[in-house]
């Protein structure tokens, strides 16, 4: 048999053996990486969390999900990078209420529309803090000096227009006046505290567990509706007379127009890994509520709601 009569033969059965295959390979989604943003720097929370979906996620669908960490902008750079690529379903993101306030205080060129909701995966409540040996003992110590220095305390947030900023905002109509200092990277939030550069840290619980623990920082004010298990003897803002408990959430999203099929592949994922017991102990970690998660259709709502709330406090009501 001549050369190419083997070759002949050889492509006939390739073919044959293609043909034979139930799908094409390309035709299955996903199957390649799929990129997840992280508008902040490594190391915070909304880091931590991504970290944790992408190793639950990456077993449940075959695939990796690369974290890339893109800092600024309190969020927005991170936000352009995704919105800015193919609605493909091979870029999510992870969007932390510090991102999302920007559509009700400096409104950037994106809006909701621009992305679809994969679910709202944690949800935890934010907090001042102080150092461990901060003259502050109290949040009535932190009141009184706030409103006799006309130049007011320095708070470490995580950008202007954060709902950190915007709390603040809120209290200096109340005669106590802080002065917001921002720090995109999370490490340099919490160094800021602990080098005595900034009198108080506006911050997540989760974010900075290790330090509360370790009695590096301890909490003086939580902007919740309840007390804090485990940090009882510390107010909410209600009890100290604000009425603010502005909550931190962080969800995933994917660019609008994908693909609905793609979508609810990413979703359902979505679903799926929060409910595993490993995950239930990050949140337990974080100090996150156990029933944070919330799904696609749920979420739009929700966020419409805090969206109004923090227009109305954009807007001074």
């Amino acid at each position: 048999m001549s050369y190419y009569a083997k070759l002949l033969i050889a492509a006939v059965g390739v073919a044959q053996l293609v043909a034979a295959c139930p799908a094409d390979a390309a035709d299955v989604y996903p199957n390649r990486p799929v990129e997840f943003i992280v508008p902040w720097g490594a190391g915070g929370g909304s880091d931590q969390t991504a970290r944790e979906l992408s190793k639950l996620l990456q077993a449940e669908l075959k695939v990796s999900f690369p974290v890339v960490n893109v800092p600024g902008g309190t969020g927005n750079a991170g936000m352009v990078k995704m919105l800015s690529g193919p609605s493909d379903g091979y870029s999510i993101s992870l969007l932390a209420w510090d991102t999302f306030a920007l559509l009700a205080s400096r409104p950037p060129k994106w809006k909701m529309s621009d992305f679809i909701t994969l679910g709202i995966v944690i949800q935890l409540p934010s907090g001042f803090y102080v150092s461990q040996d901060s003259d502050y003992k109290s949040w009535a110590d932190v009141e009184k000096a706030a409103k006799a220095n006309p130049d007011g305390l320095k708070v470490a947030i995580s950008g202007f227009g954060s709902p950190d900023d915007l709390t603040i905002h809120q209290l200096a109509k109340q005669g106590i006046v802080l002065k917001a200092v921002p720090y995109a990277e999370p490490g340099e939030r919490y160094s800021s505290l602990l080098g005595h550069h900034v009198d108080l840290l506006y911050s997540p619980i989760g974010n900075i567990g290790s330090f509360v623990s370790g009695q590096q920082m301890r909490p003086i004010l939580f902007f919740s509706d309840e007390p804090i298990k485990g940090f009882e003897d510390v107010p909410t803002a209600k009890q100290s007379g604000h009425d603010i408990s502005l909550p931190q959430r962080r969800a995933v999203i994917v660019k609008a127009d994908t693909p609905p099929a793609q979508v609810k592949v990413l979703s359902d994922a979505i679903a799926a890994v929060v409910a595993k017991p490993e995950y239930a102990e990050f949140l337990k970690q974080e100090l996150a509520s156990p029933a944070s998660y919330v799904p696609t259709e749920a979420a739009a709502s929700l966020m419409e709601s805090d969206l109004a709330a923090m227009k109305n406090m954009a807007a001074g009501k």
